[in-house]
């Protein structure tokens, strides 16, 4: 046996027994007469001693190691001297006083410090990924991902789920612009298409009668990398029949209730908050809040129109909006820093910035374009106290949303409002298609197969592919979970009649012939049988 132990399985029960333990040098100090050395293994770190009182091999073989050296010791377990504890490490309280030394490989010199990992850039810490991974943050977030997965799939296990997997190999989807594309050895010129979802083949699932499905699966999306997105990227996907948002939503709170009190000890309020897409957007300027903090947004067209300040005027009358937000405390900051807040707001997509500071009444270059009482009923509505600022954007709604969102994160941190802690938010009631301006048509705002309101389908079946009113007002059984500003998932109640779905094909001017080419197996899946169902899909990636 090469161990017996984990480096951080150590404890005070252990001192005075004789322990076996194996992994890494991690650091390596020489002190006179004694060598310590921190090692390291996927358990953690335990201090062991090499003193040639104990033994003078092992000491002697000790001056040769080196960071990441791998070694097996053998030795006593020993309470650490009064003044020398390290209450950061779960093995603080003791040491080992080794007996033998056996190094089982040898490494060499290190292309990086491997405690100052973090510092040698991305490039270099991927070039040498093993390495990288070695790193206990690493590590943890390794350990995390399978404790989530596993106590994912015990949950669902429990609620009745199957877990089936679905086919890797499949046709091109509507956004086959994004797909990896696999060519065929066997018919030359043909090209398989890796899964960005198993969105269709899990509702066939249901139309089969599986009722209830998941998995944990890789998909894969050929686009720009970002930090919240990758070309390949895991999803605990799952679908049920027989049921509706509520059903969906509550049973996702449950298992993040599970997830975060087994995995984080932290305990999260259920159930969570819940806000219409129109009202995330007028509130706080996005769709994945995050609701930590306030610094809401406020619409100011009506007091905004009652000045003669042109820019507010020009933007209301050209269909635009003018929205603001309090700067709590910061009526003090100097005019400096109020053109780097302008400068931030231009690189956001805003023209400008205008403000107004609550400092012994009103001080502002555009304060003279409105009346007293107006800048009163202005202060109020954005609650803005004394040393407070009023910040104004007036532009076209997608751009005053984008600056102001992107405002209000920026000064949560830098006025430090967003709390510790957790927060969940269900964004719900989205439009059912969004109109593509540089396409002139209209698309899923989530996916062809999500189902609008009951009060919306007769509409929806009756509309015209121009009536752009009456398409833009048709909503959807939709659905995106947010935690912390971030969407960790998104759902949808599905189209299970076959009727609704051809109607849905044909207001994204998807052609009769192409619907029948791309998803006929899935139309005439729908015209036997397809029961109610709907799912969501989380971000594993994000998640962790």
């Amino acid at each position: 046996m090469i161990r017996d132990k984990g480096c951080g399985e150590i404890k005070e029960t252990d001192i005075g027994s004789v322990k076996t333990i194996a992994g890494w040098v991690f650091r390596r100090r020489d002190h006179g007469g004694l060598i310590f050395i921190d090692l390291r293994d996927r358990s953690g770190i335990c201090q062991v001693v090499f003193s040639p009182d104990v033994s003078g091999d092992a000491h002697e073989k000790a001056h040769a190691l080196r960071a990441e050296y791998v070694v097996a010791v053998s030795g006593e377990i020993r309470m650490r001297p009064e003044g020398t504890e390290n209450p950061g490490l779960p093995t603080g309280m003791t040491e080992m006083y080794v007996r033998e030394l056996e190094v089982l490989n040898e490494a060499s010199p290190l292309p990086y410090n491997m405690e100052e990992a973090a510092d040698a850039g991305e490039a270099l810490r991927l070039k040498h990924r093993y390495l990288d991974l070695r790193r206990p943050e690493m590590q943890r977030n390794m350990i995390l991902r399978h404790r989530i997965t596993k106590l994912t799939r015990d949950f669902l296990d429990e609620k009745g789920f199957l877990e089936i997997e679905t086919p890797m190999l499949t046709k091109s989807t509507p956004e086959g612009a994004r797909d990896y594309l696999v060519p065929s050895r066997m018919n030359p010129g043909h090209f398989y298409a890796l899964p960005q979802s198993p969105q269709l083949f899990k509702q066939i699932l249901m139309v089969a009668g599986m009722e209830r499905y998941f998995q944990v699966v890789k998909c894969f999306r050929d686009e720009d990398l970002r930090a919240d997105r990758q070309p390949e990227f895991t999803q605990i996907d799952l679908e049920m029949s027989f049921v509706d948002r509520d059903e969906i939503i509550s049973l996702i709170e449950g298992m993040m209730k599970k997830l975060f009190r087994e995995v984080l000890n932290s305990d999260v309020e259920t159930p969570f908050q819940r806000l219409s897409f129109h009202e995330s957007m007028e509130r706080f300027g996005n769709d994945k809040p995050d609701m930590r903090f306030g610094l809401e947004l406020k619409d100011m067209a009506d007091l905004a129109g009652k000045g003669t300040f042109k820019v507010f005027l020009d933007a209301l009358q050209s269909g635009g909006m003018v929205k603001a937000l309090n700067g709590k405390g910061m009526a003090g900051i100097s005019r400096k820093e109020i053109d780097l807040l302008t400068g931030e707001a231009q690189a956001f997509g805003a023209k400008g910035l205008a403000w107004i500071k609550v400092k012994n009444g009103f001080e502002s270059p555009i304060a003279k374009f409105f009346p007293e009482d107006v800048l009163q009923a202005m202060a109020e509505r954005l609650q803005a106290d004394e040393g407070d600022m009023m910040l104004f954007v007036a532009d076209k709604p997608k751009v005053v949303y984008d600056v102001l969102s992107r405002m209000r994160l920026e000064l949560g941190r830098k006025l430090n409002l967003i709390q510790e802690g957790y927060k969940f938010v269900w964004i719900t009631d989205f439009p059912l298609l969004e109109w593509d301006a540089e396409e002139e048509r209209f698309q899923a705002m989530h996916h062809p197969f999500t189902s609008p309101f009951d009060d919306d389908v007769e509409k929806m079946l009756a509309g015209d592919i121009s009536d752009k009113h009456l398409l833009s007002s048709l909503r959807a059984k939709a659905y995106d979970i947010v935690l912390n500003g971030y969407e960790i998932g998104g759902g949808s109640i599905r189209i299970h009649n076959q009727k609704v779905q051809e109607k849905m094909f044909e207001l994204l001017n998807i052609s009769e012939e192409e619907a029948r080419m791309k998803f006929g197996f899935l139309l005439d899946a729908l015209q036997f049988g397809a029961p109610p169902h709907g799912g969501l899909a989380l971000g594993l990636d994000r998640l962790v």
